[in-house]
C-alpha cells in the first residue's frame, strides 16, 4: 500500500466540537468506548471461528491490554480481535458518517445524560481525541495475505496512512495525551475508570505500566524452616488456583509466578444477568536456591492457598580416605 495523506470524510464541520461537548462532563468515558470496540472485534473473530471461516490458534486467549506510560504521556489499547485491512480503515475510520449535527445539538443541549451521544452516532473511536493531541492505529486483519496498516491523525480533519509493521492479528490504538489529561496515564486512575465502566464486559482486561521493572519479593525468614531434609519454604497465595501457579528454575534462581482471575456473574431469579465482573492480575517471587538444585529436586505442593516445597541443601562430598604409601628408594 502506498503512503496516503488525506482528509477525513465528514458530513458536518461540527463533528469535533460535538464530541468535545459530549465529553465535557465525562472525560473518562473514552476508556469504555475503546475497550468496547476491542471486545466487539474479539467477539466477531470468535464467531468467524465458530462458522469455520477462520481458525483460532490453539493457545488463543481473548484479551484487552491497556498500557499506561506516564513518562511518554501515552495510553495504549491492544486487542487480539479480527483487525482491519486498509480498505476497512478507509471505511470505518476515514469516512465518518454524520448527519443532523445542528438538530442533534439542539436535541441534547439540555440533557444531562450526554454519554449517549457518541454511541448513538457510532463515533466511539473519535472520543479518543477529547484527551489526546494525536492518535495512532496499528492493525493487522485476520484475512489471509492481509498487510498491516499504520494510521495517524493529530485531531484535525487530515490523516496519514501507510503500511505498518504489526505482526499479530488485532488492533493497537495509542493516544498521545494532551497536557490537561495526563491523569489518564496514571495506572491507579486507569484502574478506577476501567472498574467504573468495563466490569461488565465479556473479555478479560489486563492493565499494566510500560517499562515497569519486574518486581521480585524476598522470602521472609519466618516462611523458611531449616530442616534435616533441606529448607522448607511456604508461600501464601490466597485466591489463586493450582493450575495458575508456575515455578521456573534458571541459573540458580527459583521463580514462582501466579495469575489470578475473577469471573463473577450475578443473576436474578429468572436467570437474567444483572452484573458481570472480570478481573485479572499477576504476581511473581524469585529467590536464589543455588546452582546445585535441579528441577527433579523440588516437588511443590499446593493446598488451601498455600504453596510449599523443600529446597535441598548442598551436600558436602565426603573425603575419600586412601592409604598412601611413600616409596623408599635404595
Amino acid at each position: 500500500m502506498a503512503n496516503k495523506h488525506g482528509s477525513l470524510s465528514i458530513d458536518s464541520d461540527n463533528l469535533f466540537p460535538i464530541i468535545k461537548k459530549w465529553l465535557y462532563s465525562d472525560h473518562d468515558i473514552f476508556y469504555r468506548e475503546l475497550i468496547s470496540n476491542g471486545c466487539d472485534a474479539i467477539t466477531k473473530l470468535k464467531k468467524l471461528d465458530m462458522m469455520g471461516e477462520y481458525s483460532l490458534p490453539a493457545d488463543y486467549k481473548a484479551k484487552i491490554q491497556v498500557i499506561v506510560n506516564p513518562e511518554e504521556k501515552t495510553l495504549t489499547f491492544i486487542d487480539n480481535g479480527l483487525g482491519m485491512t486498509a480498505d476497512e480503515v478507509e471505511e470505518y475510520i476515514n469516512q465518518i458518517a454524520f448527519s443532523g449535527a445542528t438538530d442533534f445539538i439542539e436535541k441534547y443541549k439540555d440533557k444531562s445524560n450526554d454519554d449517549q451521544i457518541i454511541g448513538h452516532f457510532g463515533l466511539g473511536f473519535y472520543s479518543a481525541f477529547m484527551v489526546a493531541d494525536e492518535v495512532t492505529i496499528d492493525t493487522l486483519s485476520y484475512k489471509e495475505g492481509a498487510t498491516a496498516v499504520h494510521w495517524s491523525c493529530d485531531g484535525g480533519t487530515e490523516f496519514d496512512m501507510k503500511d505498518g509493521d504489526k505482526t499479530t492479528v488485532g488492533t493497537e490504538i495509542t493516544l498521545f495525551l494532551n497536557e490537561d489529561c495526563l491523569e489518564f496515564a496514571n495506572e491507579y486512575r486507569a484502574r478506577e475508570v476501567i472498574e467504573k465502566y468495563c466490569s461488565f464486559m465479556p473479555t478479560e482486561i489486563y492493565l499494566s505500566k510500560a517499562n515497569a521493572p519486574e518486581e521480585y519479593e524476598t522470602i521472609d525468614k519466618e516462611d523458611v524452616k531449616d530442616t534435616d531434609k533441606g529448607y522448607e519454604v511456604t508461600m501464601n497465595m490466597p485466591g489463586v488456583k493450582k493450575e495458575d501457579v508456575k515455578a521456573e528454575l534458571k541459573d540458580g534462581y527459583l521463580t514462582v509466578s501466579a495469575a489470578k482471575g475473577l469471573d463473577k456473574d450475578e443473576e436474578d431469579k429468572k436467570g437474567r444477568i444483572l452484573r458481570q465482573e472480570r478481573y485479572a492480575g499477576a504476581c511473581s517471587r524469585s529467590f536464589y536456591v543455588g546452582d546445585h538444585v535441579t528441577e527433579e529436586d523440588i516437588h511443590p505442593k499446593y493446598e488451601n492457598g498455600i504453596l510449599s516445597f523443600v529446597v535441598p541443601k548442598k551436600e558436602q562430598k565426603a573425603v575419600e580416605e586412601k592409604n598412601k604409601f611413600i616409596s623408599i628408594e635404595g
